[in-house]
């Protein structure tokens, strides 16, 4: 039991890596037609962009299905991709997207850098540019904001 637990946390932690370098290279590369929208003015609660979220929720449960069938720790692996999916719900859009009905500010220096950086990220209108692409990680903000500014400055 021990060993499926650190397997799942192992995933979890994981995938901040697999989602950093997806929204970098996939959803600001070739994938921004679906992305798009995030970056756009919300009409509702809805946009093309949860296209990611949901291949994210059906790659869990072919990994929980291939798990039972005799691969145990694959469901592991598929609980954590799971949980990564359902804190990035929570936290992003809830969070940072005010998708909740009350309005949360964020609470110790953990969160208003993990904001501020998100915001940092919105700044830029348009895939090019952009900085700070992780959900649950986020670079020093002097760090960003030069990298913003450098960004800016090369015509990106």
């Amino acid at each position: 039991m021990l060993f499926n637990i650190l397997v799942l946390l192992g995933t979890l932690v994981a995938m901040e890596g697999v989602g950093t370098l997806a929204h970098k290279y996939i959803m600001h590369g070739w994938g921004w037609w679906l992305h798009r929208s995030h970056h756009e003015p919300q009409l509702g609660m809805l946009e093309t962009n949860d296209v990611y979220l949901l291949a994210l929720a059906v790659i869990s449960l072919a990994l929980v299905a291939v798990g039972k069938a005799g691969h145990a720790p694959l469901q592991w692996v598929g609980g954590g991709v799971a949980a990564y999916g359902a804190l990035y719900v929570i936290a992003h859009d809830g969070f940072f997207h005010r998708h909740w009905p009350r309005t949360v500010r964020p609470v110790g220096r953990y969160l208003t850098r993990l904001h501020r950086a998100h915001r940092l990220h919105h700044a830029v209108k348009g895939r090019k540019g952009s900085v700070s692409f992780g959900f649950f990680y986020a670079p020093p903000l002097k760090r960003l904001v030069r990298e913003l500014r450098r960004n800016r400055g090369s015509g990106l």
